[in-house]
């Protein structure tokens, strides 16, 4: 699910690229990387975006009462990742409102370049009492937010 960035939008982080080197934890049985922590991979990716567009998701949290729930999410497994292989997770927004922002994520093995798996997740802007809320308006920039 592509997004297309028109005029009107706000230039934003076109996407981020964070690393990391597969554990032996993190693998099962047959040498692969088990599923779900794919999941986990996209959790450092959106964090590291947070950061590179100059923000701690912590502070967030902290300073401004407000939470992304997961609302959905979506992987799609393309090849088998293994213990020690090096993985780059590029991650970007796909679309984000006031209410929800979609990130988007693919990962690749380092040494060749190969598509592992992609995926993205949607999220509810939250308080801490977990009912939806509206971003902050000093994120909408960094998150290319569209009304």
């Amino acid at each position: 699910m592509p997004h297309r960035k028109t005029a009107a939008e706000p230039d934003v982080l076109p996407f981020h690229e964070a690393r990391l080197r597969v554990r032996y934890a993190e693998t099962d049985q047959m040498g692969v990387v088990y599923y779900s922590n794919y999941l986990v991979w996209m959790e450092v990716g959106r964090v590291e975006y947070c950061k590179a567009v100059g923000f701690n998701y912590r502070d967030m949290e902290r300073d401004d009462h407000v939470v992304l729930a997961v609302a959905e999410c979506h992987c799609r497994y393309l090849y088998p990742a293994r213990f020690e292989d090096e993985v780059i997770i590029r991650t970007s927004v796909q679309e984000a409102t006031t209410r929800t922002i979609t990130f988007g994520y693919e990962m690749r093995r380092a040494g060749d370049d190969r598509v592992l798996a992609k995926g993205y997740s949607k999220h509810v802007l939250c308080g801490t009492n977990l009912r939806p809320t509206r971003l902050p308006q000093k994120y909408h920039a960094l998150f290319g937010v569209v009304r």
